[in-house]
């Protein structure tokens, strides 16, 4: 789950790490008391939106006056922003963050992971801060530090002094950095965070350290020990199927194809749409069901699928192990009917009374084709998709209506 910038300064605030000044306004009205609380006659008023680049596409803008940052602020709320990281929709802003702007005289970057490989914490600096860190490591990654951080020990001293030198900091910087870092590391720990990264880390004129933009991610699989961080949750920042998904214990992802795939198992799923690319196609969505596919679940499945006008065609792949394949053909069979789905649909059942569940669906009457094989059943899924596509009746209604 990711936070917004103004939540996560609230965390390395409440931590004792050094951010800006800042107020939070969700109404253009409220700039005038907000900008007189931080004092001054410049601002920086910022968009709140789960993505990075947001100064490169005008979600970032420095303001003089108190009729200038309320102009910006009217012109960001209720908007959608589109960044290199949102794609083309963008994503809402339903708030900005007014802040007093900071005398800068370097920008660093710090970031702390997971790194799976070493099964360690991972501290990662750059000098070059406030640049988009993968395009650093991809053309310059000799700017690049990295330090792991054994969970036995923690934060030790002469990893600071790694990271310090490396940056080019003084002794007293590299002190400060040492304070910053364990401070990071208690955070991440505390929390069940995945990633912490500030971007730009500021070295002010005045000589200290200060987090000028902070993101923070956490394990969602953790957040029934935080039911506090949980309620920080924006659901307006995802995809509003993905947000359906999770109510009905399902796991989604929307895609850009055109095939849309409901599977058991989240290794079967990514082998699907493997199979599918390898046949030409393009899936439309990642849908794990779970292994307890019952027929409820399998026409919330259903759908969420159709939600995509771009759906042309469904792969349903399903490994009866837990559940009979009998059981989940009878589950298939009556959320078709109860969906009135419109597209085209190869179901490839595998595992417990698979034959059975197989010629269940063949004698239901339904416009089913069944295959035994995944490579197949994917060969049969991206045809009667290219038909749908290049014959113009790719589009389906659900219950009567376009989408869900």
């Amino acid at each position: 789950m990711n936070l917004h910038e103004f939540q996560a300064k609230q965390l390395l605030r409440e931590r004792g790490l050094a951010v800006p000044d800042g107020v939070l306004v969700e109404q253009p009205e409220a700039v005038p008391e907000a900008c007189a609380r931080l004092g001054g006659t410049r601002w920086v008023v910022k968009a709140q939106i789960h993505s990075g680049g947001r100064g490169q596409s005008g979600g970032v803008v420095l303001v003089e006056g108190p009729d200038q940052a309320e102009r910006e602020t009217r012109r960001l709320l209720g908007s959608r922003l589109v960044t290199h990281q949102t794609g083309l929709g963008g994503l809402p802003v339903g708030s900005v963050l007014i802040e007093r702007p900071t005398a800068i005289v370097r920008e660093l970057y710090l970031g702390l992971l997971v790194d799976r490989t070493s099964e360690q914490l991972l501290f990662i600096a750059s000098s070059a801060g406030g640049m988009d860190i993968e395009r650093v490591a991809a053309e310059t990654p000799e700017q690049i530090l990295r330090v792991p951080v054994p969970l036995v020990v923690g934060v030790q001293p002469y990893q600071a002094r790694r990271l310090g030198f490396g940056l080019g900091l003084d002794e007293a910087r590299i002190q400060a950095l040492g304070t910053l870092m364990e401070r990071l590391y208690r955070l991440f720990i505390d929390t069940d965070a995945s990633l912490i990264e500030i971007n730009p880390l500021v070295l002010t004129d005045e000589g200290d350290l200060l987090a000028l933009d902070a993101k923070i991610r956490l394990d969602d699989n953790a957040l029934i020990r935080h039911p506090a961080l949980a309620a920080l949750h924006d659901p307006s920042q995802e995809d509003p199927r993905e947000t359906a998904a999770r109510a009905h214990a399902l796991n989604y992802i929307h895609l850009d194809g055109h095939i849309g795939c409901m599977v058991n198992g989240a290794g079967l799923a990514m082998a699907t749409l493997d199979l599918i690319k390898l046949q030409g196609g393009q899936p439309a969505n990642f849908l794990d069901v779970g292994g307890g596919a019952t027929a409820a679940r399998v026409a919330e499945a259903f759908k969420l699928i159709l939600s995509d006008p771009k759906v042309a065609a469904i792969l349903v792949n399903i490994f009866g192990g837990i559940v009979r394949c009998d059981l989940i053909a009878e589950g298939i069979i009556q959320a078709v009917r109860e969906v009135g789905v419109s597209v085209p649909i190869v179901v490839r059942l595998e595992g417990t009374n698979a034959a059975l569940g197989r010629r269940m669906l063949a004698e239901s009457g339904l416009a089913l084709q069944t295959a035994e094989d995944l490579e197949a059943a994917a060969a049969l899924a991206v045809a009667a998709a290219q038909r749908g596509l290049d014959s113009g009746t790719a589009s389906h209604t659900v219950d009567g209506e376009g989408g869900v």
